[in-house]
């Protein structure tokens, strides 16, 4: 919901080269998927867990603060799994700490803590995915996040989704048709996000291995709308696919995200799926036909 000043300098935010910090290292959950991450090959330097600074943890240094992991390992990624009522300081300290890329996992932040965030972070040279999000993965280069990373090969389609289990099922589709990926973004289904769907889908029309972008939507918000008028306004010549996930809710109820609500008459999924066609947008009725529509998009 709020723009970031940043200048993209990798793939598309993460690659192989990022320096990956994990921000709740020690935990239960920043255990698990920064295993995860490492057995991917992902670029791991370290975590950061207050207390615990001077221990190792998977065979990786822990820092008490982000900025001396920046400092002492030259992180410029991080990836949150600090529960919610800490997660927005965490998100503060990184971007405090000359943190480039933000990846926050963490579901049930309250709104008012992103709205803190989202004024802090503003002027920050960062840039933030999620809350509430899967993270971000460049095949064969970085897993920043807990997306299964088997699922993924390395190709020229790129993903923006709200949905983790769309984002998997669409690469798994495109990866059965004989395509792959180049980076794909999950950008969370809360309220207030880091990265909307416009930036993400202009990261990967401005990427040039990628060429072809899936952007899988959701019912409630503006964020498809405006990704697909930028898109049209762009004059890209990149194929686009997209798909909004929901058309069966009922109407005022939040159903599985919490920014997946109907308020006005252009946030349900005909509405939006309307808008999308007439800007241009190859628009799939179904999550079962995205595969076979970006291989004809790109045939």
């Amino acid at each position: 919901m709020f723009s970031q000043k940043i200048e993209n300098t990798m793939s598309v935010l993460v690659n192989k080269d990022s320096k990956i910090i994990v921000q709740g290292f020690t935990g239960s959950e920043g255990t698990f998927h920064a295993g995860q991450m490492i057995e991917y090959g992902t670029n791991v330097v370290g975590g950061v867990t207050p207390g615990k600074g001077g221990q190792t943890h998977l065979d990786k240094p822990v820092f008490n603060t982000v900025s001396e992991a920046v400092e002492k390992v030259g992180a410029d990624t991080t990836i949150i799994f600090v529960p919610p009522a800490f997660a927005a300081d965490a998100i503060m300290e990184a971007a405090d700490a000359g943190i480039k890329v933000i990846i926050t996992i963490t579901e049930g932040i309250p709104v008012a803590d992103m709205t803190k965030v989202a004024a802090y972070i503003a002027n920050k040279d960062c840039r933030l995915v999620g809350p509430n999000c899967p993270g971000v993965i460049t095949p064969e280069e970085a897993k920043v996040g807990i997306m299964p990373g088997f699922v993924f090969k390395k190709g020229k389609v790129g993903i923006v989704s709200k949905s983790g289990t769309l984002t998997y099922e669409a690469a798994d589709q495109v990866v059965k048709q004989g395509l792959g990926i180049t980076t794909a973004i999950g950008i969370g289904g809360d309220p207030i996000i880091g990265t909307t769907t416009k930036e993400a889908v202009e990261l990967l029309i401005n990427d040039d291995e990628t060429e072809c972008v899936v952007m899988i939507g959701e019912i409630g918000g503006q964020l498809e709308a405006d990704a697909a008028k930028w898109y049209k306004k762009s004059g890209s010549k990149k194929p686009v696919v997209g798909f909004i996930a929901g058309e069966t809710a009922p109407k005022g109820r939040t159903m599985g995200h919490a920014g997946a609500i109907v308020g006005g008459a252009d946030d349900t999924a005909e509405a939006k799926k309307r808008i999308m066609r007439e800007c241009g947008i190859h628009v799939v009725d179904s999550p079962a036909e995205i595969g076979k529509k970006v291989a004809e998009v790109t045939a």
